[in-house]
């Protein structure tokens, strides 16, 4: 009913469902923002322009109206949806969207309109890592390798660029009956990350305002001045060497107050590093419309300061500004259209001087950096005149030594100019819809054109300048050794990083009709290309195209049978097997729909599914070589050999041939079976599990037992290597009210265990075949603890009996190996399978308490069953103390003859010691844990509040990630080398939305 004042129409009405019964809590929006909600007699009064506008009805649980004026009759009857088939069940996965009661592949999904108020993370991955189920860290779906990320329906794009405030749903795709649509990029799984798009009648304005600090989770512990030449004096010992530091001097390093003469520099100290950054995030949102137009516009900038910031004039950090615009829009009455478009620019400020790379080195008793003038004695006129042409910084000059000249670290840092880096991003979208009802009902037609142009440039400025080295007399400098020269540059640099441009377009035409009054058919035709350049000299475009289809038939909405593929194309494979069709099959079967359990008030929903197919790739067609084109793998390879002269002394080149050619070289094929249920229980907890069986067959690899090893650079690709992938996810959430409190449980499990089912190998002994072994399996020797002085005679030889290392001369100290083979030698015959890389198990658990105005969230994150390496190249040799290299805390359990029943680390040697430093059981580590990834408390304002300062919500929260860690390594697995520290963050946030 609607009666007219003098501001406008006032609009009464009366919302009930199917039986009559009023309907409480429904929202009512108006076209100018306006917004009512009905009472718990559904009944709801909103004020309008005039009677020729609409408004947008809606309750979870419901299906929406939008509904003119004149339309009204007093009494408004909504829909109840069915179950898992409501507006917020809508999976968007990409070039299509189902209710999640439609689904029949194994697909999970998180929705973040609820959950990103009280978790309040800003990376997208964040989201992923935790909260997904059958996800491993951020992108491995099942352990079987990365997954391709779909934005916003086009595949390839970078989750790292998007802030999570954009993103409305994150949909993860897993078994091929769910990716069949992706063709040959859908072969590790797909992860479908959809974007915020204006509603008709909802008009917002969002802002989110977030500042906090990061502190360092670790940092080294390099031994200091004194204490490292005393234990490289050791090390020398060790060998038969003399000392290279006299005690004395090494007293003086320990003593002295002078720390200029005697140095004692480390950089990560406070002097070079700062004890906690900041940095500030602001986003905000706006979105509306009506009936035919609607729009969203996200803007973002984001600030973090840089861990080393000693010069004042540079600004370190990095500083991101992105804008995010979109518009849906009606052309005609059976045509509508949106344009997507993104820019973001990212610049990153630093000094040409990485000091956490040069402080893995950079020897504590080196040099000073900095050479105070009160300690320059200026008797001397050389000294004076070396001084007014010098560039003083802070009462200093920079200091060096003759090793390091005009490239000391510091120096470089504080006087050498910058880098700032600068990345691009441009995106642009255009959809085109088509509602071909006209034709035949249930027929509509949709294009999608995409363009994507990333570039990344450097701009520099690279002064020379001049570093000293001092001459001291006691505690005075009374002369100054230049290197270089200080000149100023005078132009900034510029050069290129490279550019990368991608091109999609896909078109769909889909039919969704009732076939009879019990049974239904969705049927989706796709027709998919993208080509991206990598504008780098690269000789070849990367091309993806196929054609899909998928086809769902269900009976009285209960029972499904999907039947999915593609027809793939890869130009990386010879003429004639460039195509290949990729089947799948789906069931899934609503028991709760039978009568048996229609009723029933444990089991709310139950649904089992099976699904399997055979999806085609050219994924993993790789040359396995850097710098060599995956293309043309399947030809012959020639290059430009040595040269040669015939008799007639003319010069020749040889041609070489690195790789023979295969003309049957064909896809890769994922096979795959997936078992599965998702249940809902006493409505209130959600299950999901899926059982998962996958061979990787048909991957390419040279056949080592086929050929002799005279024919190796003769031999082909071929396919040949298998993996097997096997085990289950679960997944549930359990969802409590009681008065005023109310809780939320979550928790995810996968266990995947991986197997290389078939290698050609030719290793002499069986234990070294990796066939029937996880894929991911370390190979090494097995530690027997350290030689002991009782393992040498009196002439420094091994006693009889003990096998000879074949790695270099050993002594008491040395680590001692198990001789495998029964040779009475230990060499890398001896390598055994000593652990995996790769978790088998991976889990998430999160918690949300909710009490009136306040809101707690917790999530939580492990894996367990993999190891760890200590000689790892990241390490940087922090763990693995080699020759001339630093030292850190870790020599601390050196073997000594003292510590001989106590050590924990090989003896010091001054030289490459080529049998202690090799990967073997003495340096894995068992690297499971468990981490709180993130907290957040949450005070959200009262409506009451909100009204009185004119605003829609107000919220203030405190977040906390990285805050606790359980794990018998953590020491090992928070630290970081040569590079900025893994940090723990605190972060406060205010939400407003009008």
């Amino acid at each position: 009913m609607a009666t007219a004042q003098t501001s406008g129409i006032e609009v009464k009405a009366t919302v009930v469902d199917e039986q009559g019964n009023p309907i409480s809590g429904v929202d009512v929006f108006g076209p100018k923002g306006t917004k009512a909600s009905t009472d718990a007699n559904g009944q709801f009064q909103i004020q309008l322009a005039d009677d020729d506008e609409a408004v947008v009805i809606e309750k979870k649980g419901y299906e929406s109206e939008l509904m003119n004026i004149s339309d009204f009759t007093g009494t408004i009857t909504l829909e109840k949806s069915l179950f898992m088939a409501s507006e917020d069940d809508e999976i968007m996965m990409g070039v299509s969207t189902k209710d999640r009661r439609d689904m029949v592949g194994a697909v999970s999904s998180v929705n973040t309109k609820d959950r990103l108020t009280y978790d309040n993370t800003q990376f997208v991955r964040d989201y992923i890592n935790g909260l997904t189920v059958g996800v491993r860290g951020t992108d491995n779906i099942r352990g079987i390798g990365n997954a391709v990320f779909v934005i916003d329906g086009v595949i390839g794009r970078d989750p790292n660029i998007l802030n999570m405030e954009e993103v409305e749903q994150i949909t993860v795709l897993k078994d091929a009956n769910a990716v069949a649509l992706y063709g040959s990029q859908g072969r590790n799984g797909v992860i479908v990350i959809n974007t915020k798009r204006g509603q008709a009648y909802k008009k917002e304005i969002n802002v989110n305002v977030r500042s906090g600090i990061q502190t360092p989770l670790a940092t080294p512990k390099y031994f200091g001045s004194a204490d490292y030449m005393t234990l490289f004096n050791e090390a020398r010992n060790n060998d038969g060497l003399d000392n290279v530091f006299d005690p004395a001097l090494i007293q003086e390093f320990r003593t002295s107050s002078n720390k200029i003469k005697y140095p004692d520099v480390d950089l990560y100290s406070r002097e070079y590093m700062q004890p906690f950054v900041n940095f500030t995030n602001i986003i905000t949102e706006f979105s509306g419309g009506n009936d035919k137009n609607q729009y969203y516009v996200n803007v973002g900038w984001n600030s973090n300061k840089a861990w080393v910031d000693i010069n004042d004039d540079i600004n370190e950090g990095s500083n991101r500004f992105n804008v995010r615009g979109n518009i849906d829009f009606r052309i005609n009455d059976w045509i509508t259209s949106s344009l997507d478009g993104i820019a973001i620019i990212n610049t990153n400020r630093a000094t040409r001087a990485n000091l956490f790379s040069a402080n893995t080195t950079f020897k504590p008793n080196d040099y000073a950096p900095f050479l105070p003038l009160d300690l320059i004695d200026t008797s001397n006129p050389d000294v004076v005149g070396q001084l007014q042409s010098a560039n003083i910084f802070n009462g200093n000059l920079l200091g060096s030594s003759q090793q390091f000249g005009a490239n000391a670290p510091v120096a470089l840092a504080i006087a050498g100019g910058y880098r700032n880096t600068v990345f691009r991003t441009t995106q642009f979208n255009n959809s085109i819809n088509f509602d071909l009802s006209g034709i035949t009902k249930g027929l509509s037609a949709k294009t999608y054109l995409s363009f994507d142009y990333y570039d990344s440039y450097n701009q520099t400025i690279e002064n020379q300048f001049k570093t000293y080295e001092p001459t001291w007399e006691g505690d005075r400098i009374i002369g100054l050794t230049e290197f270089g020269e200080n000149v100023k540059d005078q132009a900034e640099g510029l050069d290129t990083n490279g550019s990368l441009s991608r091109f999609g377009v896909y078109g769909l035409v889909n039919y969704q009709n009732n076939i009879t009054a019990k049974s239904s058919i969705n049927t989706t035709f796709l027709a998919f290309y993208n080509a991206t350049d990598n504008n780098n000299g690269a000789i070849q475009t990367d091309k993806d195209a196929h054609l899909g289809l998928q086809m769902t038939y269900d009976f009285q909405k209960k029972i499904y049978v999907d039947f999915s593929g593609a027809y793939v194309n890869s130009i990386k494979l010879p003429n004639g097997n460039r195509g290949a069709f990729s089947p799948t099959l789906g069931l899934a079967y609503i028991l709760s729909e039978e009568p048996f359990l229609k009723n029933s008030n444990f089991i709310n929903y139950l649904k089992v599914k099976a699904t399997g197919g055979i999806i085609n790739s050219d994924q993993g067609i790789r040359s396995g070589e850097d710098g060599v084109s995956d293309y043309f793998l399947y030809n012959e390879n020639y290059s430009n050999g040595g040269n040669f002269t015939w008799a007639d002394g003319i010069r020749n080149n040889r041609q070489d041939i690195s790789q023979g050619a295969n003309p049957d070289m064909t896809f890769e094929e994922r096979i795959d079976l997936n078992l599965g249920f998702e249940s809902y229980l006493m409505n209130s907890l959600w299950l999901e599990f899926n059982y998962f069986r996958t061979e990787l067959d048909k991957q390419l690899a040279f056949l080592n037992a086929l050929y002799p090893s005279y024919y190796n650079n003769f031999r082909p690709y071929d396919n040949f290597n298998k993996n097997l992938y096997t085990g289950f996810e679960l997944g549930l959430n359990f969802n409590k009210t009681f008065n005023d409190f109310s809780v939320a449980v979550g928790a995810n499990v996968l266990y995947s265990q991986t197997e290389a089912s078939q290698r050609s190998e030719i290793n002499e002994f069986d234990y070294q075949n990796t066939v029937g072994k996880e894929l991911s399996t370390i190979f090494g020797l097995v530690d027997q603890g350290f030689y002991s002085e009782a393992d040498f005679d009196t002439n420094g030889d091994l006693v009889d009996g003990l096998p000879e290392p074949q790695f270099g001369v050993v002594q008491p100290g040395d680590i001692k190996y198990v001789d495998q083979n029964g040779d009475n030698l230990i060499d890398d015959n001896d390598r055994v399978a000593i652990g995996q890389s790769s978790s088998p198990w991976s889990y998430g658990i999160n918690l949300n308490l909710k009490y009136k105005a306040f809101n707690l969230f917790i999530l939580g994150q492990g894996q367990t069953g993999d190891d760890g390496n200590k000689l790892n190249s990241g390490f940087n040799n922090y763990y693995g103390v080699n020759g001339n290299d630093k030292y850190s805390e870790v020599v601390l359990g050196r073997w000594t003859p003292e510590t001989a029943s106590t050590a924990t680390f090989p003896r010091l040697s001054s030289r490459d010691n080529q049998n202690n430093f090799r990967t073997s059981t003495f340096w894995l580590y068992n690297d499971s844990f468990f981490n709180i990834n993130r907290a957040q408390l949450t005070y959200e304002f009262s409506d009451y509040i909100c009204n009185k300062i004119g605003i829609e919500d107000l919220s203030l929260n405190l977040q906390g990630t990285n805050l606790f860690q359980i794990a018998e390594n953590k020491d090992i697995r928070q630290l970081r080398i040569g590079s900025a520290p893994l940090t723990r963050a605190y972060t406060l946030g205010l939400r407003m939305s009008f």
